[in-house]
């Protein structure tokens, strides 16, 4: 998932500060509780994996008689508290690890519904053409965000370049957990969607396939990428509160948004680089990366 903004110590936010967030946006419990059966309320990040194929869905809900509405946020907090308060039915921005690991921290009831799109990534260099001719004391830019830390830490330890703790899920991977650094590489932690800015000004950087294609940059392109097992955890969804996906609202807005329409535009979106794994299984991709 990937989402918009993240901002650094985000996971040390309080609880607190996320409804004050939410109550400066005027977004009340109130205004939520007065929408009738036929309404849903979504609350979306500003990116267009979200923003348009939302609005496809809510041209076929309303065609088929639901009231849509649809809230826009560049805020990587607000969504899940505004979910788990009642405010929003559901919120499209995140990826299943960042959920995982906000729900835990922050106690929220909040889960996925239903998949949107796949965001695997890998590690690219402007100056370097394989992973070999990393030089001594390399720096590589790495997302701040937890829930991202880690994945290039486990492609690099993959290809044999650190050695990092085995037991450590790659949603749970740090440098803490960075066992052996023969090249003494030096990582830098950086807003995510600042990596494909500033991969000009490292050895190599971890991006998103999306902020890669947006460089014009392919997996080919990578010196390492994530393969479909490695990128699970990282499957864009829809959340809500859990039971949503059975209600009756639940099954309408997962058709709308799993339309060969928005299937169709994912496919024509930077060619093609977002899969939209929809066959999948949420529960049993969880229990598959979570352990």
């Amino acid at each position: 998932m990937e989402r918009r903004t993240f901002i650094k110590g985000f996971l040390g936010v309080s609880a607190l500060a996320g409804l004050a967030a939410i109550t400066g946006c005027g977004l009340t419990g109130k205004a939520a509780a007065g929408g009738s059966d036929k309404t849903i309320k979504l609350i979306v990040t500003e990116s267009a994996p979200y923003q348009e194929p939302t609005k496809i869905a809510q041209k076929a809900l309303e065609a088929e008689g639901w009231k849509v509405e649809v809230k826009y946020v560049t805020d990587i907090v607000q969504p899940n508290f505004a979910v788990a308060n009642g405010e929003f039915d559901a919120n499209y921005f995140q990826h299943a690890s960042y959920l995982a690991q906000f729900t835990k921290d922050k106690n929220l009831a909040v889960d996925t519904a239903f998949y949107m799109y796949g965001s695997p990534g890998g590690v690219y260099s402007l100056k370097h053409k394989s992973v070999e001719d990393l030089p001594q004391g390399a720096k590589i830019a790495i997302p701040v965000d937890p829930a991202n830390n880690g994945r290039a830490l486990a492609l690099l330890a993959k290809a044999g370049v650190l050695r990092v703790d085995e037991a450590k899920s790659v949603i749970h991977l740090s440098q803490n957990d960075i066992l052996e650094n023969p090249k003494n590489i030096s990582f830098t932690e950086v807003d995510q969607q600042s990596l494909s800015k500033t991969l000009a000004d490292v050895d190599a950087g971890f991006l998103f396939v999306r902020l890669g294609a947006e460089l014009g940059l392919t997996p080919r392109d990578a010196l390492l990428f994530e393969e479909d097992a490695d990128a699970l955890p990282f499957i864009c969804v829809v959340a809500a509160k859990p039971g949503f996906a059975e209600t009756e609202k639940g099954k309408a807005l997962q058709k709308a948004y799993q339309s060969e329409e928005v299937r169709t535009w994912f496919s024509d979106y930077i060619g093609g680089v977002l899969p939209t794994p929809w066959d999948r299984d949420p529960v049993a991709d969880r229990k598959a990366w979570d352990n």
